[in-house]
């Protein structure tokens, strides 16, 4: 009896260990996510934000670490008075923990967020949302995936510079004066990490990613990006902005080198019909 008993108490002890572990786990490194707080937002009060007001949706293991898919959705609408106007995407256990800062305006419409990220090991994920009245909230999930940062690249080197830079941006739905117009963004580019260990060189392959996206439509800034290696190879994004008519959806990236890409569409307003507009070349 007391041989059963003393064994009972070792599974159970076993097991309240591993709840433990998982939990902790689940918690973070609180040293790093200490730093990047303090670099990013010294003591300036964080809250903790409900899914009504915002939302962060990633897969809870990933099935390709290299590109995981990650939305941040957000509960208000954007107007002049109050508006989401910075959100930062944080990847505490990445290289480069600061994914991207995400600046919005009014023109935003809805400043939601979609795009695919590298995961380089198991870790917290968070959305940081500054209101203009300068107030913080903050929503994470934790993601199971390791070595997206130093994962291969999916394309050929040669293939991938031909295509460099090439962009496409579509909207989906029809276009209605005043209302949020769901847009995708699509880039062209090896977005290397400079983590890659290329077996052809015994080298590693040097850090090549955009940098830098930047939306206006008739003129007006809709959306800035500032991103680096933890966006996936061909970023991909997609988000919101509001139509006051006819007028041109138009895009600029730059990458690390320097290098700049445009394109952009031409959209009529009440219907979805989008003539594209020659983008210009890498420069």
């Amino acid at each position: 009896m007391s041989s059963q008993f003393n064994h009972l108490v070792v599974r159970a002890t076993l097991a309240l260990s591993g709840l433990i572990l998982a939990a902790s786990a689940h918690a973070g490194d609180p040293e790093v996510w200490s730093r990047i707080r303090a670099s990013l937002f010294q003591d300036r009060p964080i809250v903790e934000a409900s899914g009504d007001f915002l939302r962060l949706d990633a897969p809870t293991r990933a099935e390709d670490a290299a590109v995981v898919p990650i939305s941040i959705h957000t509960g208000i609408p954007q107007t002049v008075g109050q508006y989401v106007q910075n959100t930062w995407l944080i990847i505490d256990q990445n290289p480069s923990p600061i994914a991207a800062k995400f600046i919005f305006t009014p023109s935003s419409g809805q400043a939601d967020i979609e795009t695919r990220v590298r995961v380089n090991e198991y870790t917290l994920i968070r959305a940081v949302a500054e209101l203009n009245d300068g107030s913080l909230h903050m929503v994470s999930k934790f993601v199971k995936a390791s070595g997206g940062c130093s994962a291969p690249a999916g394309k050929d080197p040669a293939e991938a510079l031909a295509s460099l830079g090439k962009m496409k941006v579509r909207v989906e739905g029809d276009v209605i004066p005043g209302k949020p117009s769901l847009a995708q963004l699509m880039i062209s580019h090896p977005n290397d990490s400079g983590l890659a260990f290329d077996q052809m060189s015994r080298n590693f392959t040097p850090a090549h990613f955009v940098r830098e996206i930047s939306v206006t439509y008739a003129g007006k800034k809709v959306m800035t990006a500032e991103v680096d290696i933890s966006i996936s190879e061909n970023p991909n994004f997609r988000f919101y902005f509001v139509p006051e008519g006819a007028g041109v959806l138009a895009v600029e990236a730059i990458d690390s080198s320097d290098l700049k890409f445009n394109t952009a569409v031409k959209l009529d307003t009440g219907k979805n019909v989008a003539a594209s507009v020659k983008p210009a070349a890498g420069s």
